[in-house]
């Protein structure tokens, strides 16, 4: 049974690889790795389909170097363990040891623990490829023995490269089929920027004509070979977290057609819609607070919404409060101000409470001076009890809040400022 079309296609050289035109530039480390043979360890991070196997193996190819693949799923310390061995055995001959990791993030701390060794004494070349950020994934200690090269997903143009050249090639579908340019187009779309999946689409729809005795690739033929259209996510990595990143950058950034986008973005990749309200929940304190308090009740709503009805109905309320939070006039003091007051908190430590302030519900303590000289702030004009300090004895009065120009918090401020110059 023949190989895979994705798998048969896998060039050969670094001429044939499409896409990472930045990473495989001439004069780039990588590809001056590869011209004299001599590979490094590194990490390929990247999405599916981007290249990092590949890479990988032109790498090792070019050094003439022995080369093991191991999977981070199915091989474990043991494994890791024989790989040293190996090395050591590889480097007594003359020879060097390329080690290929897929999906290397999945290894433990104490799997990643027995790589180093081996990588410190430079008995293996370890190419790791991964789909999360290796700053999260990896340990810092394996992380400064490896270079980081981080790969994008597939330009349209360069799968559209790449499809043509399988259409034709002897080794992929050896000019048998045509394939009409809409056809093409949809391939690519389709493949979202995997190689790996638009070159799968295209088997799998030239099976179909060859199915129907046909060898004509059309939008019907494609629409079938790729069933259910999905896009790339991950629901518990980088994806996920860039994602709902930039729907709270479109928020803050006041772009409620942006922040409407990443949340269809997020909720059509499978995100938990809780998720994405209470992110809704957090922007609506954070970047816009007391400039439209209402924010913060419009985003709770939303979730209530949510939890009431599920989707697809909630996700309407989900979209309200996003469109509501963006168009909201925006402040973050209150988020500065409690960062300031923590850091105050935490420096000065454990600072009695002044006795004026104290509680006061029993004789004792009203013996000791517990709310002693209190002025109650109702008694006083404007409900203020000027001059009053209300921070512990001996610290400077602080000034946290400083509310903006903007919405409510301008009326807060002239209020605020108004009281301040009768202290």
């Amino acid at each position: 049974m023949d190989a895979p079309l994705a798998e048969r296609m896998r060039p050969q050289t670094l001429a044939e690889v499409v896409g990472q035109s930045t990473l495989l530039a001439p004069g780039a480390a990588l590809r001056v790795a590869y011209e004299r043979g001599r590979p490094y360890p590194t990490v390929l991070f990247g999405p599916p389909g981007s290249g990092k196997t590949t890479l990988a193996r032109l790498l090792a190819g070019a050094s003439r170097s022995r080369f093991v693949a191991l999977s981070a799923l199915t091989s474990g310390v043991r494994e890791l363990k024989a790989l040293e061995e190996d090395g050591r055995a590889a480097r007594d001959q003359g020879q060097g040891l390329v080690a290929f990791i897929d999906e290397i993030h999945r290894y433990s701390r104490a799997q990643q623990d027995a790589l180093l060794r081996p990588l410190e004494e430079g008995v293996v070349i370890l190419i790791g490829a991964t789909t999360e950020n290796p700053a999260f994934a990896l340990s810092s200690a394996l992380l400064s023995r490896l270079r980081l090269h981080a790969l994008e997903p597939l330009a349209p143009e360069a799968l559209t490269a790449l499809l043509t050249r399988a259409l034709a090639a002897p080794a992929g579908l050896a000019g048998r089929y045509t394939c009409a340019p809409e056809a093409l187009a949809l391939v690519v779309e389709l493949a979202d920027g995997d190689a790996r999946r638009a070159l799968s689409l295209l088997e799998l729809a030239a099976e179909l004509a060859a199915e129907a005795q046909g060898t004509h690739l059309d939008q019907a033929r494609v629409e079938r070979a790729a069933g259910t259209r999905y896009r790339q996510f991950d629901k518990g990595g980088d994806l996920l977290y860039d994602q709902i990143s930039a729907l709270h950058k479109a928020v803050r950034g006041s772009s409620p057609d942006a922040a409407l986008y990443w949340l269809v973005r997020l909720l059509d990749g499978g995100c938990d819609p809780r998720y994405v309200a209470r992110r809704l929940v957090r922007a609506a304190s954070e970047d816009i607070g007391n400039a439209d308090p209402r924010a913060l009740q419009v985003a709770l709503d939303a979730w209530t919404a949510f939890e009431r009805l599920g989707s697809p109905e909630g996700e309407l309320a989900l979209a309200q409060a996003a469109i509501y939070l963006a168009a909201a006039p925006k402040s973050n003091a209150v988020y500065r101000a409690l960062a300031e007051a923590r850091r105050d908190v935490a420096s000065h430590g454990t600072l009695p409470v002044p006795a004026h302030l104290r509680n006061a519900p029993t004789a004792l303590a009203r013996a000791l001076g517990h709310a002693r000289d209190y002025r109650y702030p109702h008694d006083e004009p404007e409900a203020y009890a000027a001059g009053v300090s209300y921070f512990p004895d001996g610290m400077t009065a602080a000034r946290y809040y400083r509310p903006t120009d903007r919405g409510l918090e301008a009326r807060i401020a002239e209020r605020l400022a108004r009281l301040r110059a009768r202290d």
